[in-house]
């Protein structure tokens, strides 16, 4: 017992009571920051840090420029966006074709999936001037039509055979029938349900009931997903103003949510989180009672949705409303219990909040500068995704026989050895194989043909063969795009905190410099790139595993089991986490690089251990900011997406009445939640710097004269701390 107790006093004595939390006094994580006459906010006369990495970061980029040069130079997208016939010529660009600008498939059973031509369809294919506009049968139609109509009904990969249309018909050089299609990426689709089931009706189609019935679901699917697309993009066309004037309104309510928050921050932020808490209660209450009619009343069709094919599928079972329910119900909860446990904390988060909006409202630009990381961002993006195309586009085409190739299709010429599923030359498949069965031979050698093409087989595009080179070229491609977009955002995080630490660490805030924004900037730009290179390049690396791990994970299909799944679930859950630890490590670093001008490491390593210093601040005070701004987000977004709804459902007055209303308000949500992303983004980055400033006043000042706090008379107040001297008098 008296062990016990002496080990618990000493426990005791090695804390200190602070005003709002235990901290630990131990030199596990270093000593605390002491006074220093000489610091007066971020350091103005610094070096260039980690400089050893901002030279290999402008190497990298210089050799991805590289890379972008060979993409853009042997690349050629008409590879992938033109569709190419049997022969390998280009429909409407290649000699013999520049009229034809659409790709024709004879055998439409093997293309039924609108996605399949893209990717290679094992079919005879022929580029033709424009897509079927009707149904046609040769057996049904033939008789009723002349020669001259016949011809010009027929669909075959050489307008020019001297054989009969039945001869051709016959040996699969034209199409036997085809229904009425519309072009998809020059590609022509199937668009008529009624004449394809009537094909498959009368037996053109030979195939099992199951397959017949798959193949029909996917039509009645595709047409529908077509049809909604149209739809979709119809209502967008008509009623873009009223989501320009939406997201108008949007942004004017986020600036004045922001400009509130300077003045009356805790009545805003508490109708957050009752308004969001109040939006999620109504949300089950509205799935609860669609879960309760359509239990009550299945197989009914109600039109208010506004929502045909598989959509309003979903949406009218009532399995779909109860998951609603209780995911919900789930997170309502959860909301709910955060807050009651961390009412005290919320008030003080609320303090924090406000004297980041008092730092917002002094330096407005920084709620605009996030604009240019994101362009940044954005036109990155847009560059890997050329180079990456272009450099897809390398290489040659491959083509392998595809089909029945047996006894009835013989091949003869120099080195012609084709097999099923091997690689082939479509011209000289084409030129070197023929049918041999029946009397066909002796008509082709009467016509002086010398070949026809296989009837059951027949030489198919598959892919483009890239050099082993253009491999490593697109990992290379997608590393600097991740370096680069690594990069873009920690440089916007570094100007913000520098922009914020000035504000914090200026004792009289009327004192504030002009221009801060601008200066941290070039102050950024000017000393800390090779830090930002640094950062970046961790997260990197943590990304591209991750990447692997997906990719291991593809390949390991076939191995599927339970060990495999749970080893690569864990190793996936433990760098994601790892990635998301690193983020905050580094957000940090960057803010004590902006203040105190250090490397990377050495800012991390600070950063760490003032962190640890005060983890239980870090824990239940730091994030449920984070918590906060998200309820914020979420308010705004919901009334944005009601209001927009609200408005077009019972004032809209365009010239045609839209299909959908859920189009506009859907695109307010999306682009309502990215704004006040970008808004709060600012906000939550001027807390976490006041948040480490405030940590770093605390250990460096006591209050007295000669160490006065620079933390605001609220922060003083909730905190029960308070300068001796007032803080006007100080000079």
């Amino acid at each position: 017992m008296g062990c016990s107790c002496c080990e618990s006093k000493d426990r005791v004595e090695n804390y200190v009571t602070n005003d709002f939390e235990l901290l630990p006094t131990d030199d596990t994580y270093g000593e605390p920051l002491t006074y220093d006459r000489a610091f007066k906010g971020p350091l103005h006369n610094r070096s260039c840090t980690d400089v050893l990495c901002l030279f290999i970061f402008v190497i990298f980029l210089g050799c991805w420029g590289y890379v972008a040069y060979y993409a853009f130079t042997f690349g050629d997208l008409h590879k992938l966006l033109t569709p190419t016939d049997q022969f390998n010529r280009r429909c409407g660009q290649d000699s013999g074709v520049i009229d034809k600008p659409y790709l024709f498939f004879f055998n439409l059973e093997n293309c039924i999936d609108p996605f399949a031509p893209i990717t290679g369809c094992p079919t005879q294919q022929v580029c033709v001037e424009k897509c079927p506009d009707e149904l046609f049968i040769y057996e049904k139609d033939a008789k009723k039509l002349t020669d001259a109509e016949l011809k010009k009904k027929l669909i075959c990969l050489n307008e020019k055979d001297y054989l009969t249309p039945e001869q051709s018909i016959k040996n699969n050089r034209c199409a036997k029938w085809y229904v009425k299609s519309k072009p998809f990426y020059n590609r022509c689709i199937p668009a008529d349900n009624d004449g394809l089931q009537y094909i498959i009706s009368q037996g053109y189609l030979q195939t099992t009931i199951e397959t017949l019935n798959a193949i029909i679901e996917k039509l009645h699917v595709s047409i529908d997903i077509e049809l909604f697309g149209q739809k979709v993009v119809e209502d967008i066309v008509e009623s873009w103003p009223t989501v320009l004037g939406a997201l108008i309104i949007t942004m004017i309510v986020s600036l004045i949510f922001i400009a509130l928050m300077r003045w009356i921050a805790a009545p805003v932020l508490w109708f957050s989180i009752i308004g969001a808490l109040a939006a999620l209660a109504f949300g089950i209450y509205f799935c609860v009672s669609e879960y309760l009619y359509w239990r009550e009343n299945p197989g009914v069709i109600r039109t208010a949705y506004n929502i045909r094919g598989q959509v309003q599928t979903i949406f009218e079972k009532e399995s779909t409303w109860l998951y609603l329910s209780i995911a919900t119900s789930v997170v309502f909860l959860i909301i709910l219990l955060l807050v009651i446990f961390l009412r005290k904390r919320i008030v003080i988060a609320i303090a924090l909040v406000k004297e980041g909006s008092k730092a917002v409202g002094s330096i407005i630009s920084s709620v605009f500068f996030p604009i240019l990381p994101w362009c940044l961002q954005i036109l990155t993006l847009g560059f890997a995704i050329a180079v990456g195309l272009y450099l897809a586009s390398i290489g040659e085409p491959t083509f392998r026989v595809a089909g029945i190739l047996d006894n009835k299709c013989l091949c003869k010429g120099p080195a012609v050895n084709y097999k099923k599923g091997g690689l082939c030359n479509p011209k000289d498949f084409n030129m070197y194989c023929s049918e041999t069965a029946g009397s066909t031979s002796s008509f082709n050698f009467f016509r002086g043909e010398t070949s026809l093409p296989c009837t059951e087989a027949g030489c198919y595009f598959e892919r483009i063969q890239s050099p082993t080179l253009v491999t490593y070229f697109h990992i290379y491609n997608v590393i600097g795009f991740f370096w680069l977009e690594f990069f873009i955002s920690a440089l916007g995080e570094m100007v913000l905190a520098a922009t914020f630490a000035t504000w914090y660490w200026t004792f009289h805030k009327s004192d504030v410099p002009y221009f801060t924004t601008t200066k941290a900037f070039c102050r950024t730009v000017r000393y800390h790139l090779g830090t930002l290179a640094f950062g970046s390049l961790i997260l990197t690396i943590c990304r591209l595993i991750r990447l692997v791990l997906e990719y291991i994970e593809t390949k390991l299909k076939k191995y599927d089991n339970a060990f495999t799944r749970a080893i690569l679930c864990c190793m996936k859950c433990f760098f994601y986490c790892l990635e998301q630890f690193l983020r905050f490590l580094n957000r940090n670093a960057y803010i004590m690089c902006a203040i105190h001008g250090k490397n990377f490491c050495s800012s991390a390593k600070d950063a760490f251990n003032l962190l640890m210093r005060n983890f239980l601040r870090v824990v239940t005070l730091d994030k449920v900011t984070d918590f906060l701004f998200f309820l914020s987000k979420l308010l705004l977004t919901i009334g944005a997406g009601a209001g927009t709804y609200f408005y077009v459902e019972n004032y809209y007055e365009g010239t045609d009445k839209l299909y959908y209303s859920g189009v506009p308000t859907a695109i307010v949500v999306i682009a309502t939640y990215l704004i006040t992303s970008i808004f709060f983004g600012v906000y939550s980055m001027a807390v976490d710097t006041l948040f480490l400033c405030f940590l770093e006043d605390c250990e460096r000042n006591d209050g007295s004269e000669e160490k006065p706090y620079y933390m605001s008379k609220q922060l003083m107040k909730i905190l029960g701390r308070k300068n001796i001297i007032p803080r006007h008098q100080y000079r």
